[in-house]
């Protein structure tokens, strides 16, 4: 793992515990309508995403995710997983980047996971890294105009929606997802 690599984990690892200061109660009503529209949305204009929804076996929504930077930046947002439609954790997910960036943006992403034994390597980490244990796959409009019922192979497939602002460049890597722990 280079330096840099090494300083954004480090830095991610220090923001795990401000995040659960500002968790979730163990109840969020709010959270709860605002994933849940938020994954209405997304399934009702993405193809892919409806597919998706239909086959697997819990989401994460993230309804907003804030990204702000000038050179360094960060991200943090607080999100639901459902499964049957009915909300069974509240989780958030905080990352950092550094490079050539400004500006401020916000956007959503969910996470259909669509194997038990991609949510349970989930539900057992101590804190979820996108890119490291089950196999995470970008949905974009191209790949979502071509998949079927029987291309659905992966662990968990990722959509970004709603997105607004002005920042260069959009990624959720370096992101870690943290159970909000009540």
């Amino acid at each position: 793992m280079t330096l840099s690599r090494r300083a954004l984990v480090g830095s991610l690892a220090a923001l795990t515990p401000l995040a659960a200061a500002v968790a979730a109660p163990k109840d969020d009503p709010e959270l709860d309508r605002a994933a849940a529209s938020a994954l209405r949305t997304l399934i009702n204009s993405n193809s892919g995403a409806r597919l998706v929804n239909e086959h697997c076996k819990s989401v994460l929504v993230f309804p907003k995710i804030v990204k702000v930077g000038f050179l360094l930046g960060g991200a943090f947002g607080e999100g639901a997983m459902l499964r049957g439609g009915k909300t069974v954790g509240y989780y958030n997910s905080a990352a950092g980047s550094y490079g050539l960036q400004a500006g401020a943006q916000w956007f959503g992403y969910a996470l259909f996971f669509m194997n038990e034994s991609a949510l349970k390597y989930f539900n057992e980490s101590q804190g979820f890294e996108i890119g490291v244990g089950p196999s995470v796959v970008m949905v974009d409009q191209g790949i979502a105009k071509k998949m079927t019922s029987t291309t659905l192979t992966q662990d968990v497939y990722a959509f970004i929606f709603s997105q607004k602002g002005l920042m260069a460049g959009l990624g959720i890597e370096g992101s870690k997802i943290t159970k909000i722990s009540n």
